[in-house]
């Protein structure tokens, strides 16, 4: 990355305050910031080193008032933090320009149709009957079972391993390690005490604009579909059980489990660690705090719960007072 501060007013639509040609090529944390660098600032907890940066170029809000004098070169633009967004995405889409390649060590189906300037790495197995989407990026050592289907401008990192018959929609980013339609945890109790396979013959269905983390799996459906609808965002290592439905611009964060066949609204935020039992609905717009369990169904929008099991966040924080009180006063 090399840009001056006239190109990011550019780029982010915004005005130059100083020097229009400071370059910059990388970025830094405002408290950090060293020459040839861009910070940003946009939380007034940090305004003390606006005064202090050695960055040459500092994004903050249009509305900012320095109440000293500033070293770097501004760039003011609307709202700094999104501004910083979209910057990091543009240089991200800058180094991920590949040329296309097919590398002679990937071993691709006859019948796969792979389309405008898809990239594979070595070692890539694409099976038979599969179709890849334009400008799709796959990386060295990926399995793609016969029969799936990859939308256009994906990333899938390497390691990762997608099953036959899955469908995975555009702009998907599959990240190192991942596990697309392996079977559920599926077992029938035999009268003799023993456990009988049941077989998965689903797959799973993966939306548009969708991110999944490294080494988090995506179990198949024993039937129809585990599927996770556009615009979710699923951390490294979660797991999510056969017949799941994840709700569009669903969130969930690291070591999350979801048992089967459970129904999760849209827009729902869930914390690290959090466990949700099968067959329960999740409503839309809920918010799960970190290391909760919820064992039942959440009927109403825009709730958020807390605990284990999870109750209604304000009951619990209500009840956590209670129970240290309870504690202090057995220790007088």
């Amino acid at each position: 990355m090399q840009l001056t501060a006239k190109q990011l007013a550019e780029i982010l639509h915004g005005t130059v305050e100083g020097n229009p040609e400071a370059q910059v090529t990388s970025f830094a944390k405002i408290e950090h910031g060293k020459p040839g660098q861009l910070c940003f600032f946009a939380n007034p907890k940090y305004e003390q080193y606006v005064y202090t940066s050695r960055a040459s170029v500092l994004l903050v809000n249009r509305d900012f008032t320095p109440k000293a004098e500033v070293a770097p070169t501004l760039v003011r633009v609307e709202n700094a933090y999104n501004a910083l967004t979209e910057l990091l995405a543009y240089v991200s889409a800058e180094k991920k320009k590949y040329r296309r390649r097919r590398s002679l060590r990937s071993r691709i189906a006859w019948s796969a149709r792979l389309g405008k300037r898809v990239s594979v790495g070595a070692f890539v197995s694409i099976g038979k009957d599969c179709h890849i989407g334009d400008c799709t990026v796959i990386h060295d050592n990926v399995t793609i079972g016969a029969g799936t289907k990859i939308g256009s401008h994906c990333i899938i990192y390497p390691g990762v391993h997608v099953f036959p018959g899955m469908v995975i929609g555009d702009r998907v980013i599959l990240h190192a390690g991942c596990i697309i339609g392996d079977d559920g945890f599926g077992n029938a109790p035999q009268p003799d005490g023993t456990w009988r396979k049941i077989e998965h013959l689903g797959n799973v269905i993966i939306g548009n604009d969708v991110e999944v983390g490294s080494n988090t799996t995506i179990d198949r459906a024993p039937m129809e579909s585990t599927i996770i609808e556009d615009g979710a965002r699923i951390d490294n290592l979660c797991m999510i059980a056969h017949n799941v439905v994840v709700g569009k611009n669903t969130v969930m964060a690291a070591q999350t489990g979801i048992a089967g066949s459970t129904k999760i609204g849209e827009s729902c935020l869930f914390g690290g660690q959090v466990g949700i039992v099968g067959h329960v609905k999740i409503a839309d717009h809920t918010t799960i705090g970190a290391k909760s369990a919820v064992i039942g169904n959440v009927r109403k929008p825009g709730e958020t719960y807390w605990g284990v099991p999870a109750i209604l966040h304000k009951t619990y924080l209500k009840a956590y007072a209670k129970f240290k009180r309870a504690g202090e006063e057995d220790n007088q």
